[in-house]
């Protein structure tokens, strides 16, 4: 790569947004970072879908002196927020959420849409942390913003710059074949 487009790719790096992990808020900086804007969503307002959601339920369970902390769709104090505040948290910004069937794999993505259709691409992958004695699961962003895809994931120190379609599609089918979800985020 010549000087000139590391130049070009550096500027262009600096100027998406990118929010980094904290406690368990991946949910929270993934769809800020998706939406490319600080305070897209704050923790109140997911905090909010979330209970109002666990209202609408008609399978409530019953009340556990626990349940002030893990409520049924996050964790009132770390987030960790469900595929429900997701996709309700979407659709109120007019946007839509399809699951992608992992057994079709990358391949059947369509990359190359415009951005007036595929607004970027969520992930729940699994991960492993404190030497492998907790388990659990992590969202993460995608992003194709003036014409790059970006990861943004929130564990990075800054956005990951793919170099093309290919190398995206690469990483959805190792993130697949590791356990992921893949959830595509559809203009409407």
């Amino acid at each position: 790569m010549e000087e000139k487009e590391v130049v070009v790719k550096k500027k262009r790096q600096e100027q998406v947004y990118h929010e980094r992990q904290r406690l368990q808020f991946c949910l929270l900086h993934s769809l800020n970072n998706l939406f490319q804007e600080r305070g897209a969503f704050t923790r109140s307002h997911l905090n909010a879908i979330a209970e109002k959601l666990a209202l609408d339920d008609p399978t409530k369970g019953t009340w556990m002196p626990l349940s002030v902390i893990f409520q049924p769709h996050h964790n009132t104090f770390t987030g960790n927020y469900d595929i429900n505040v997701l996709i309700a948290a979407v659709e109120e910004k007019g946007k839509r959420v399809v699951w992608h069937d992992r057994r079709s794999g990358a391949s059947a993505i369509d990359l190359d849409q415009g951005e007036d259709k595929l607004m970027g691409i969520v992930l729940n992958v699994p991960v492993r942390r404190y030497g492998g004695l907790w388990k659990g699961r992590h969202w993460v962003a995608l992003r194709k913003i003036e014409g790059a895809w970006y990861n943004l994931d929130s564990d990075l120190a800054a956005p990951f710059s793919f170099k093309d379609t290919e190398e995206v599609k690469e990483y959805l089918d190792v993130v697949i074949g590791g356990g992921a979800e893949v959830l595509l985020v559809m203009n409407e």
